[in-house]
């Protein structure tokens, strides 16, 4: 049944009366009158609404809201004057309705031709006290007919406007307004501004750059065209930005305003207001939805920071029960992020493939949404609609599913669901299609990102040590933090390398630059180093080595490095730098030292550059920390000043757990660069070797010499019976086989420790000597090696600085 005061009035009059009893914005708040005007485009088929109001000058009407196409279009100004012969002015003295067509435009004082033909309603807003008037302007042929001017009439009742922020030497702006002097750059601003900003009022200088510089850097050029004086829209502009905090992520703010013409001296000044934004309005007509969607997509690095990026800014403001997002891999949806993320809110199907963290949908099992798949374009299926329960119970009361697509290539898809019946008006489908062109790309580019990340991974992980070794009297740990500034390799690098005589090397560098081709400098400037130790050189020479082969490689890029070279036995080092940062000395007493010492250039930038050496003592307990700029560089503080704090923090560690330490120090590490890390504890050895050396002359009776030191020196440790024929058997062929067939110095060496004898035997020729396959029986020589193999635990060469060194172990009994 109709009711009486209804039976006058059409469907549409009916319906605009609907909508707007259901707005729920408080009766003056901006957003409130922006929606009501936006009922006269829908029920009075305008193309133009506004809304003006007296400012504090009572003889000027202020344009406070609009809707539609920008009123430049028309040639509608800002401001009319009150008393003058503009239908706005008409329709606000006389409080009656103008209606006017295209013919009695053309004689009216309009502020402009309008530039088509067009039909202009002005009315005044009597809900609002007779302050403030409706102006429509309408393009259909017919103008506005009969129901258009009652849906108007309701509209116009329906409004209540703000006052204007402030007008022109109107004093001090409200809390939560501005009011900017284009001509100088002057701003006042209320207190609810400056505290969205972070500023206090003593603080604050009256500079519009002060706010800016307040602002994150990628909204600064949107946010600087408002500035513009020919470039704002007077009343329907409205942008969202974001603002730095001091700490926390950025906030968001929405500003709304309008440009006041100067004139008579006065300056040009941009008024409005700005509001703190950080909660998405329940409304979803505002396309700042979509710009905050796509800042977020923008930092967003991986498939599941895109997946969580499009749920937070879909699902809220939707009021959607629940929503997933998943990849297309081949026939299967992998769900990325569920929103509930319990499995009980999902379809049965959907929990009997919960595999993992979240299940793997089967496309087979839901030929509705492989349609849309196939389709590529946003689907939305109202409730009752009839689909497979493993998309009905996604979205009993309605279903939207958005394929997410890229460049032709389907990604993968969204699936939003409502429990109760939910209406898609076209603002709402706008949004869906709008936010899947957004994620479909994001996704793509996450995917490409994943799949690079992983390769660099890898390849970072083979040009640096699998795992460290162990170390007699002391325990090394390494990290590495790959950037997270870029997807290019980085060229840091680290390594322990054991050398003879229980000596180690630890070498840490940094190649310049973040490349394919910085990464593969590192791995042979790695390779290179543990060469060169690794043949017996001093640290200095190493290093040099290293340089001179950095300069025949005829790169453009240079690397820097610290070399040290540990004597576990005694706890001394030697310290070689090449353009690198020192070592770091913790001490037992947890005081540090920054082992500063003279250092070379770095490696590749002059060919005979001299690399000096500097002594180091360790005491048992001492932390030696190298590291690369990446951990104590930043744009805040300079070098030395990083390496202050790094030596503060080390000495601030407890180095019982090395991998603790570790840890604690990379907390702070800024990741726009790579790090590398090592740390050794120098513990001492806890039994100490004995050692002896002797150097053979070229004598007739060289051998008969070295097996007579040999036996007095084995006699002193303790060695007798058959380990003493054993050894003298094999220092005997050793020196033998060294005096023959090689020029130059020879030297023997004896170590014992523990039941081990190692016996070596160094001379100047780098030929290794080759064991014979065969040896007939009226052979002379060729059994040397044959014998020292027999009788001799194990056995082996190495080179050494110009020659090599064979040596041989021999067990010993206790």
């Amino acid at each position: 049944m109709v009711s009486e005061g209804a039976a006058g009035r059409g469907a549409r009059t009916l319906r605009a009366e609907n909508a707007l009893a259901s707005l729920t914005h408080s009766p003056g708040a901006p957003e409130r009158l922006h929606r009501v005007l936006e009922q006269a485009l829908v029920f009075a088929g305008a193309s133009f609404a506004a809304a003006y109001t007296p400012g504090d000058d009572p003889d000027l009407l202020f344009l406070v809201e609009s809707a539609g196409v920008p009123r430049t279009v028309y040639g509608l100004r800002d401001s009319y004057d009150g008393s003058g012969g503009s239908p706005l002015a008409e329709a606000h003295r006389s409080g009656r309705p103008v209606f006017l067509g295209s013919e009695e435009l053309g004689g009216a004082e309009s502020g402009g031709a309008p530039p088509r033909e067009v039909h202009l309603a002005v009315l005044p807003a009597h809900g609002d006290d007779g302050r403030a008037c409706l102006l429509a302007v309408s393009e259909a042929p017919r103008g506005f007919d009969d129901e258009d001017r009652k849906c108007l009439e309701l509209i116009a009742d329906a409004m209540v406007c703000p006052p204007p922020a402030a007008a022109p030497g109107g004093g001090a702006p409200l809390a939560d307004a501005f009011s900017l002097a284009m001509d100088t750059g002057h701003i006042e601003v209320g207190d609810e501004i400056l505290d969205l900003f972070g500023m206090s009022r003593a603080d604050f200088d009256g500079k519009v750059e002060t706010l800016l510089g307040r602002t994150v850097p990628e909204d600064l050029p949107s946010l600087m065209s408002l500035f513009e004086a020919g470039h704002m829209s007077l009343g329907d502009r409205e942008l969202e930005f974001r603002v730095l905090q001091r700490s926390g992520p950025p906030r968001w703010l929405r500003l709304r305003g309008r440009m006041l013409p100067g004139g008579e001296g006065r300056p040009a000044l941009l008024v409005g207001t700005v509001a703190d934004a950080s909660t998405l309005r329940s409304d979803v007509t505002d396309v700042a939805r979509v710009q905050r969607l796509a800042a977020a997509l923008s930092t967003a690095g991986t498939v599941r920071d895109v997946s969580q990026a499009v749920v937070s800014a879909l699902r809220a403001p939707l009021r959607a029960d629940r929503i997933a997002l998943a990849e297309l891999e081949n026939d299967r949806l992998v769900v990325t992020v569920l929103d509930p993320p319990e499995a009980e809110s999902w379809p049965e199907l959907w929990r009997l493939e919960w595999r993992g963290e979240w299940p793997e949908a089967p496309v087979r099992a839901m030929p509705t949404l492989a349609g849309a798949l196939r389709e590529g374009r946003a689907q939305i299926w109202p409730a009752g609609t009839v689909l497979e329960p493993a998309l009905a119970e996604v979205g009993p009361g309605g279903l939207a599913v958005l394929p997410l697509s890229a460049a032709g290539r389907m990604a993968g898809a969204c699936l939003i669901g409502w429990d109760t019946p939910h209406h898609f008006g076209p603002d709402e489908r706008a949004l869906l299609t709008a936010s899947a062109g957004l994620a479909g790309q994001a996704l793509m580019r996450a995917h490409a990102l994943d799949a690079e990340h992983e390769l660099v991974g890898m390849l970072q992980r083979q040009l640096l040590p699998r795992r460290l070794p162990d170390l007699p009297g002391a325990t090394a740990v390494a990290r590495y933090l790959p950037s997270t500034a870029g997807l290019e390799l980085g060229g840091d690098w680290y390594d322990v390398i054991p050398l003879p005589d229980n000596h180690v090397a630890l070498v840490i560098g940094d190649v310049q630059g973040h490349s394919a081709a910085a990464a593969t400098l590192m791995g042979q400037m790695r390779t290179a180093l543990r060469a060169y130790a690794v043949e017996g050189h001093p640290p200095d020479v190493v290093v040099a080595h290293a340089n001179r082969l950095l300069m025949d490689l005829e790169t453009d890029l240079f690397a820097t490095c610290t070399y040290v070279d540990l004597d576990m036995e005694e706890g001394t080092a030697w310290c070689v730098r090449a353009g690198h940062l020192p070592p770091v000395l913790r001490h037992p007493d947890a005081s540090t030292d920054i082992a500063e010492s003279d250092g070379g250039p770095p490696l590749g930038v002059i060919a005979q550059a001299d690399f000096p050496m500097t002594p180091l003592r360790l005491r048992p307990g001492t932390v030696v920390a190298l590291t690369t700029d990446g951990l104590v560089e930043s744009t805040e503080a300079d070098i030395d000043e990083g390496m202050e704090r790094f030596a503060r923090e080390l000495s601030l560690a407890d180095p019982a757990d090395l991998g603790l330490v570790a840890d604690a120090l990379l907390g702070g590490a800024r990741r726009s660069d790579d790090v590398a890390l090592l740390l050794l504890r120098y513990d001492g050895m806890a039994t100490h070797p004995l050692r002896d050396g002797w150097t053979v002359w070229r004598v007739p009776q060289a051998a008969g010499h070295a097996r007579r030191f040999t036996r007095r020196v084995l006699r002193g440790w303790g060695v007798r019976g058959q380990p003493l024929d054993t050894a003298l058997l094999v220092v005997s062929e050793l020196v033998t086989n060294a005096l023959v067939h090689t020029d130059g110095r020879v030297r023997l060496d004896l170590t014992l420790v523990g039941q081990r004898l190692r016996i070596s035997v160094t001379d100047a020729s780098p030929r290794t000597p080759a064991k014979p396959t065969s040896i007939g029986w009226e052979a002379t020589g060729g059994r040397g090696l044959l014998l020292v193999e027999t009788v001799s635990a194990t056995w082996g060469t190495l080179p050494v600085s110009g020659g090599k060194q064979v040596w041989s172990e021999i067990a010993v009994d206790s």
